[in-house]
């Protein structure tokens, strides 16, 4: 078996993408509600302040817990947001674990997003004033942040929070299409046959073991073509007759 070396990578569908791109949209949002928030303490508890000022009830002590209530709420949002962002990352990469888990948080957000809205909607603070005691009536309490506030800031955190909304419940649909099914799948690993015609390299020799005799009849290695040396001279043997004009003791006459 063969594992296929040259498996295309998986394209990423277009939704997967838009949807990444919304949940970044959806950060950035949280970004600027924070923002908001943060320019508008300080006005936002002078209000209250003054709204408790002829009432028994400790108007410092109502704005404070007011105050970090909102605070708390857009930096539990944030991040989360900031979450969702990292998940995006994820997502764009096919890990179906990031696509579950973004369902989970953005179902959360969805909830605290949506109930932040309604809440907005019904009156903004409602502190339950009118309910007994000698305290401001929402209504009161509405009028004295609105007068406080500069003119854009309700019109502005309505928009960013019904942006945020559709933003989030878009890339969440837009993960749960079949279409993006098929990427966060997890590849199954695949077979291919050997092409014909292909080399494939052997197995090394064993080191130590010998080598196959080379079959007779086969032709050996062509001559390198470097110049033959002339073999040694031959010694003298025993029997050889020395050259008559050698320099040298004169043989015994036989005379």
């Amino acid at each position: 078996m063969v594992d296929s070396q040259s498996t295309p990578a998986r394209q990423r569908p277009s939704i997967v993408s838009i949807s990444s791109y919304l949940l970044f949209l959806f950060l950035a949002l949280q970004v600027i509600s924070l923002i908001i928030t943060l320019s508008t303490f300080g006005k936002t508890r002078d209000a209250l302040r003054e709204a408790y000022a002829g009432s028994t009830t400790d108007g410092d002590q109502v704005a404070d817990v007011f105050v970090v209530i909102g605070i708390g709420s857009s930096i539990l949002l944030l991040l989360l947001a900031v979450v969702l962002g990292v998940l995006a990352l994820f997502n764009n990469q096919g890990r179906n674990g990031a696509r579950i888990t973004t369902w989970i948080v953005g179902g959360i957000m969805v909830c605290c997003v949506g109930g932040g809205l309604l809440s907005n909607a019904a009156g903004g603070f409602n502190t339950g004033g009118g309910t007994g005691g000698d305290g401001p009536s929402p209504e009161e309490i509405q009028r004295r942040l609105e007068e406080a506030l500069p003119s854009w800031v309700t019109p502005v955190s309505l928009l960013l929070g019904v942006l945020s909304l559709i933003a989030l419940i878009t890339a969440l649909v837009l993960l749960a299409l079949p279409k993006a099914n098929p990427f966060f799948r997890k590849p199954a690993a695949g077979w291919e046959p050997p092409t014909p015609g292909a080399s494939y390299p052997g197995h090394p020799q064993a080191p130590g073991q010998p080598g196959y005799p080379q079959a007779s009849g086969e032709p050996g290695y062509p001559s390198t073509g470097e110049p033959s040396y002339p073999p040694p001279p031959a010694a003298n043997r025993p029997d050889d007759t020395p050259p008559t004009d050698r320099p040298g003791s004169t043989p015994p006459s036989t005379s």
